[in-house]
């Protein structure tokens, strides 16, 4: 009992603490509170992408998509009520961004081994983008911790606020400036696209209506896949690699196999800035890896939540009682 006692005052002190000097993250936040809950994201991060490696990349794109609405808040998390239309159903994440469960699954097993409700939903995100990345050989990094969970979501917001893959380079650019993300921190980012599948239905117009800037074979392989009509849901990876962190993306992208609208973008052969930082992370992997940990990092730390803002929610889908 007393064990106990002392560990509840230390987690009280610890959120005063957060409330009374406000927004910095740091990397060793739960050093005190929690030790064990960064070890028990990733043992659970690492079984989910041993089931499914896909979920490593659904995984990265949910914190690419949650800090992309009002911040890193773990808004997108957040279930529709009676009062509210969140974030799951606009229409970038609707039938698309997945690991919901597998968050749900680290949270349950946090509380448990922290005593309590003492780990963020949005800080969850962002550790299980990191472990997932680590583990589909990508370069771990430090993320920042101590952000607060959004007790509010708006699927405006999200419509809004998401970049989509049909947009043109001028529309991607003034998207990232608009978050506080630069011309070189789009292309990193971009490299994200080094994991996963994109659905025919974000593809299709690509395919048949700029063919032209689509290599030949690639066209071809993506034809059987995606017809001109139906079979939205039909998955294409989005590199050669889609369960491998590496330069693919990069180099596809200057052979014209870049599946998005979007993506290909980012490269267009006329030796522009975006062009010229393709070339450069195609031809230098490490660099990639470096430069995308830093800009990770980056992403994490747009407008979270701290000190005695927002909550820490119990259940990552629903706001607390009470």
């Amino acid at each position: 009992m007393a064990t106990a006692l002392v560990y509840l005052i230390t987690i009280m002190a610890a959120a005063l603490a957060s409330a009374a000097f406000g927004a910095e993250l740091t990397s060793d936040y739960y050093s005190e509170t929690c030790p064990d809950a960064l070890s028990t994201i990733k043992v659970l991060v690492d079984a989910a992408i041993l089931s499914q490696p896909r979920m490593g990349a659904s995984l990265v794109r949910l914190h690419f998509h949650d800090c992309f609405v009002n911040g890193c808040d773990g808004s997108i998390l957040l279930d529709d009520t009676d009062d509210m239309i969140g974030e799951k159903m606009a229409k970038p994440n609707n039938n698309s961004v997945r690991g919901f469960d597998v968050i749900d699954t680290i949270k349950s097993a946090v509380n448990t081994v922290c005593f309590g409700n003492v780990v963020s939903c949005a800080d969850i995100v962002a550790v299980a983008a990191r472990d997932s990345i680590v583990a589909l050989g990508g370069t771990s990094y430090d993320v920042l911790l101590g952000r607060r969970d959004a007790t509010t979501a708006s699927i405006d917001d999200a419509n809004n606020d998401i970049p989509t893959p049909f947009m043109d380079l001028p529309a991607l650019l003034a998207n990232f400036d608009s978050h506080g993300l630069s011309l070189h921190d789009l292309v990193v980012l971009s490299g994200g696209h080094t994991l996963g599948y994109s659905r025919c239905l974000f593809f299709r117009s690509r395919l048949y209506n700029e063919s032209n800037t689509l290599d030949p074979a690639y066209a071809a392989s993506l034809d059987e896949r995606c017809p001109p009509s139906g079979d939205d849901d039909a998955l294409s990876a989005l590199d050669d690699t889609p369960t491998t962190v590496d330069a693919d993306y990069y180099q596809g992208l200057m052979q014209g196999r870049g599946l998005l609208h979007s993506d290909q973008q980012l490269y267009q052969g006329g030796g522009g800035d975006t062009d010229a930082l393709v070339t450069y992370y195609g031809e230098n992997p490490s660099k990639f890896w470096e430069d995308f940990s830093t800009a990770m990092v980056k992403l994490g730390n747009l407008s979270p939540l701290t000190g005695d803002e927002g909550e820490i929610r119990e259940n990552c889908r629903v706001v607390n009682q009470g």
